[in-house]
């Protein structure tokens, strides 16, 4: 796969559920609950600040929201943020677990010399730091992150993908995505990429009917769903008739 490149959703790396807790926390801060069905629907909607700013459109804003259309966008970013900082306090304690398989597959990649970037529409400060504790300082330096508004729109348009494969001189018919969600399917295959899903709690149900491979998981040995050989093998296929 030399020349080809391996990109991650941040979800592929870590697990939603300690996300959807601060979520809960933050919005509790406004007297608002989102349980887990309600967190799961919202998912569908790409970004953090785009879900919360979906759901007050639908249900109503809160009392001590501003009214104008401006301030509200500060509210949202100022939520985003204590969001953001509450999740971080969850990193740095390493309370956040690392899904099987991740960092075996990174490795195999980098030392095969196969470029490996992380597209995510989450917080940049957040997903450097995921990244940075969970995966460790040696791996980091060799990875590349787009996250957060490195794009104006926000998956399922495939703008992150093809600024990832843009940035880093490698065409989009050579890079294999690791998603976990329909938008995240959606936005790889618009960017004319492989795409594997490994399905979460979340996304379990979702349609994945166009991805080229679906699994519950990366996987370590002796429990492992795939690897970087299966990775080459999706981009070998689109060359035969």
């Amino acid at each position: 796969m030399t020349g080809s490149m391996v990109m991650y959703e941040l979800t592929v790396i870590a697990l939603w559920f300690s996300e959807h807790l601060i979520c809960l926390i933050a919005q509790r801060e406004l007297g608002v609950t989102w349980d887990v069905d309600l967190y799961g629907e919202l998912l569908k909607i790409g970004g953090g600040k785009e879900r919360m700013t979906a759901y007050f459109n639908k249900v109503g804003w809160p009392e001590k929201a501003p009214k104008s259309e401006e301030e509200r966008k500060e509210f949202i970013a100022s939520l985003h943020k204590r969001k953001t900082e509450l999740f971080m306090a969850l990193i740095e304690k390493k309370l956040l677990p690392l899904r099987p398989g991740v960092a075996k597959l990174i490795d195999q990649a980098l030392e095969k010399g196969v470029k490996v970037a992380v597209c995510s529409t989450s917080n940049e400060k957040a997903v450097s730091a995921i990244v940075s504790f969970l995966l460790g300082p040696q791996r980091v330096e060799k990875i590349q992150i787009y996250a957060g508004d490195v794009v104006p729109r926000k998956k399922p348009d495939p703008a992150i993908y093809m600024l990832a494969a843009e940035t880093l001189g490698v065409e989009p018919s050579s890079c294999v995505v690791v998603e976990d969600s329909a938008i995240g399917l959606a936005a790889a295959k618009a960017a004319g990429m492989k795409c594997i899903v490994t399905k979460s709690g979340y996304t379990a149900d979702e349609d994945f009917l166009n991805a080229d491979a679906v699994f519950d998981c990366i996987g370590d040995p002796p429990e492992e769903r795939f690897d970087l050989a299966f990775c080459g093998s999706l981009l070998e296929k689109q060359y035969v008739s």
